[in-house]
């Protein structure tokens, strides 16, 4: 017994040391093979033979001389890596090399395996088809066709083949480029241009002209354009002007509108009601149902489908609301936001039945909408019961699986992508009480993050602890007795935010938990009185809740002490929140969040309230719960 405590003391001894030593030789082998440099790659790999990242010293190394590899050797790493992710990585890569050379036997074999596909490889696949004679290759090629942004390489000759073989038409040309140009990708337009002939292409000069300052081009246009190229120009001209005032724009459409067919008509009229919806603009409705009963109706676009159903709400014109989203195709019609407003419209018009028979099965929805659909039918959320849906067994074989291992060590040497990758790939098959064991694992080890999106995935066992997680919440209490904020939203706003990551950065430069602004950060610092403030301190705990509730607070006082509003604003800026709002009317709270014009915003808003509705059942807060639509309240006119 003494030697074996004895030789696990020496076990422990110097296994924390061993492990330290082999971390910083796999991020220096890392780095190596960031900088393609094989040989001090090679001189890493020797100290990380038994080591959990030993797969992608190998996956590195040959990566580095992989156009070079037989395929023997590429196929013997795949096979020794099946399953994994590296596997698909190197795969990926390979898939590239062997399309862009032409080498269609070998591609044809590994294409199927692969998981994660992407767009130069959708081309090549068809390539390889067409050159093994598979005729239905141009069929599944066509939609690729149709995108307003500049495609891959790849994807020349499948354009090609499809114009040379007449199953792209010289007005599926035109559509591209219509596309294009209403995306603003003019270099996009110029180049599916060529494949028009001279004599019909659109004016390179006059297209220019147009994108440069489109009010002066419109002045210009004093005669009837004579063809479709220069009507294209007019309406790209309109579409910038819309851009930026609809007023304007308006003026000259009605002045050029006269020269154009009905499909250009219907077509810009559309594009006028979606700039004007987004805008608030109660003309968009009109203008929607003016594009959509000329002779020959443009198609309206996903979006601006979505938006007329908007302008339909925002004015609460509740047959349009239905009609709008009755014109929608099936597929969206059946998304949870329009069968809430569907049953909505019926229930406004008196049809209890039609609206309870779509509110009934909506109500077992766990986002936004089955819970405004619950509460239509006069109930409340509730929770299920807790059950331990998972053994401290599946916790422990779950923590064991290679794939969570490398997550759990990439994300503790800071390497969070490659974490992120592994993560995803090691759950992309996992039944619900694996998911529930990977989040648990997660917790445990304070990937509140990974936790989340675990158990978020659950379909039909659920564990509400796991996907509304409450960390911090000892620190979190002093902030919120002295700002005198409702806790269930201040931790919907913190899962929204950052899903309790305390360092993490966005884009635009938001750190922390409550992923606070630099210059935001400074005012409120200021506004407390903190001595010796500096950037730096945002990303402590402790000092972010503080400095994060208290400008909750000052945006809430701001906004008529209404968590719709002040979550808007958080997100958005209290400016915008207040722009939102109608010019004259009262809002239904419900309805001011779904014509939000920002996507991301909108998005966030919905899903701080919904969550702040879980916490509040999670964390027992029993008395006095408002409702989701007591959450959400009227919102007062401008």
């Amino acid at each position: 017994m003494r030697k074996y405590l004895f030789g696990l003391l020496l076990l422990l001894i110097y296994a924390g040391p061993l492990m330290a030593d082999q971390d910083s030789s796999f991020i220096a082998a890392r780095k190596a093979f960031s900088a393609g440099n094989a040989s001090l790659l090679a001189s890493h790999a020797k100290n990380l033979h038994s080591h959990i990242f030993a797969p992608y010293i190998d996956f590195y190394q040959l990566r580095l001389k992989l156009r070079a590899a037989e395929p023997a050797t590429v196929k013997a790493f795949l096979a020794r890596h099946e399953n994994e992710l590296i596997a698909d990585r190197l795969r990926e890569e390979w898939l590239e090399i062997l399309g862009e050379n032409q080498q269609w036997d070998l591609f044809a074999t590994e294409y199927p395996r692969l998981v994660n596909d992407n767009i130069e490889l959708q081309c090549y696949s068809i390539q390889q088809r067409l050159a093994a004679g598979d005729n239905t290759a141009l069929t599944d090629a066509l939609p690729i066709w149709f995108n307003a942004y500049s495609m891959p390489d790849s994807c020349t000759p499948v354009f090609n083949a499809l114009i040379s073989q007449n199953k792209v038409t010289v007005e599926d040309i035109w559509s591209r480029i219509r596309i294009s140009l209403e995306a603003g990708q003019t270099s996009v337009a110029r180049y599916i241009n060529r494949h028009l002939h001279s004599k019909a292409a659109l004016s390179i000069s006059n297209l220019n002209a147009a994108a440069q300052n489109p009010l002066a081009y419109l002045k210009r246009q004093k005669n009837t354009p004579k063809s479709r190229a220069e009507r294209e120009i007019i309406l790209f001209a309109l579409l910038r002007l819309l851009r930026n005032d609809t007023n304007q724009a308006y003026a000259h459409w009605s002045k050029v509108k006269a020269s154009l067919n009905e499909s250009d008509q219907s077509y810009f009229l559309g594009r006028l009601g979606h700039r004007a919806a987004l805008r608030h603009d109660p003309r968009a409705l009109d203008w929607f149902i003016e594009a959509r009963n000329t002779q020959t109706p443009y198609p309206l676009t996903e979006t601006l489908r979505t938006w007329q159903v908007r302008s339909a709400l925002r004015v609460q014109n509740w047959d349009m609301v239905l009609e709008s989203i009755a014109s929608m195709p099936y597929g969206e019609q059946r998304d949870t936001t329009w069968r809430y407003w569907k049953a909505r419209a019926l229930k406004e018009k008196g049809d209890l039945l039609a609206a309870n028979n779509i509110l009934i099965p909506l109500s077992t929805k766990l986002d936004f909408y089955g819970q405004l659909a619950k509460e239509e039918l006069g109930d409340i959320i509730s929770l299920p019961d807790p059950v331990s849906l998972i053994s401290e067994a599946d916790i422990q074989a779950m923590q064991q699986r290679p794939g969570i291992q490398r997550t759990l060590t990439f994300y503790r040497l800071n390497i969070r992508i490659d974490g992120f990758r592994e993560w995803v790939w090691a759950l992309r098959d996992f039944n619900d009480m694996e998911l529930l064991a990977a989040s648990e694992v997660a917790r445990r080890h304070g990937l509140y993050d990974r936790a989340i999106n675990a158990a978020n995935r659950t379909v039909l066992h659920h564990d509400f602890n796991l996907r509304f997680l409450a960390p911090y919440r000892d620190q979190l209490q002093d902030a919120l007795q002295q700002q005198e904020l409702d806790e269930a939203w201040v931790f919907g706003l913190i899962r929204q935010e950052s899903r309790f990551v305390t360092d993490i950065r966005s884009g635009a430069g938001a750190t922390g938990l409550m992923q606070l602004m630099p210059a935001t950060a400074k005012w409120v610092a200021s506004q407390l009185g903190l001595r010796n403030f500096k950037q730096s301190l945002v990303s402590d705990v402790n000092t972010n809740l503080r400095l994060g509730t208290y400008y909750l607070k000052h945006v809430l006082n701001d906004l008529d002490n209404q968590p719709l509003l002040a979550s808007a604003a958080y997100n958005a800026g209290p400016g915008r929140a207040r722009r939102w709002r109608d010019d004259t009317k009262q809002l239904e709270g419900a309805i001011y969040a779904e014509t939000i014009p920002f996507n991301e915003t909108r998005d966030y808003v919905k899903k701080v309230l919904k969550n702040s509705m879980y916490y509040a059942k999670v964390l027992q807060h029993d008395h006095n719960r408002p409702t989701l639509k007591q959450r959400l309240g009227v919102v007062n006119s401008k």
